[in-house]
């Protein structure tokens, strides 16, 4: 069972890294407005390599539990939870945007 200040300690390291991830997301969708398909791409790998750390400290969480060894829910592990999930739904939309301006952009320059 992890300590309260050592579930404080992933929840921070959660928000971190799904906060950044979301910050990559929404370049990426600012870059596809912009037809910068290959930077936007980029940018979505960022923010993947930033999930995998987040999901990182999430599996510590869950592996814990699996053992039998409950930890403590606190309101900070929610917020991460909670932040972690929001990410990842900013990051799904920002691939369907993308694929949304390739097809704008591919239907601009055949009516020219």
């Amino acid at each position: 069972m992890q300590t309260t200040e050592e579930i404080q300690m992933l929840s921070f390291t959660i928000i971190l890294h799904a906060g950044n991830a979301r910050s990559h997301a929404m370049e990426a969708i600012s870059l596809a407005k912009t037809y910068q398909f290959d930077d936007a791409r980029g940018k979505i790998e960022e923010a993947e390599k930033e999930f995998t750390e987040a999901h990182h400290q999430q599996t510590k969480l869950l592996q814990d539990e699996a053992n039998g060894q409950a930890n403590e829910v606190t309101v900070i592990l929610v917020h991460a939870q909670d932040h972690l999930m929001t990410a990842m739904t900013v990051k799904d939309l920002a691939n369907e945007m993308i694929d949304m301006y390739e097809k704008m952009q591919s239907m601009e320059e055949a009516k020219k």
